[in-house]
């Protein structure tokens, strides 16, 4: 398996641990679900492409994570647990 590479700024890092306590080294580790979902996130996507994945980390949590890619790096925007609704969506295509 290629080495996901991952690129965060310091204000997206504080803003996920004090608004949703999710760490960097746990939203990071939900890249590694061999069952993530990832959905482009048109709403979002007026300068860049983004896209919106749920997957459970290794902290065994199920995220929501907004993303892009820059230089090759998912730059990780927000991640949060995800709703009962969201939840449903995970849980039915697994």
């Amino acid at each position: 398996m290629e080495e996901i590479k991952f690129d965060w700024d310091q204000w997206n890092i504080q803003k996920n641990e004090e608004k949703h306590g999710i760490s960097v080294l746990e939203a990071q580790s939900a890249f590694y679900d061999r069952k993530i979902l990832i959905f482009d996130d048109i709403e979002h996507s007026s300068r860049e492409a983004r896209y919106i994945c749920y997957a459970r980390s290794a902290y065994n949590n199920t995220l929501m994570i907004a993303f892009t890619i820059r230089n090759k790096k998912i730059r990780i925007i927000s991640a949060r647990k995800i709703s009962k609704k969201e939840r449903n969506v995970y849980e039915s295509r697994k």
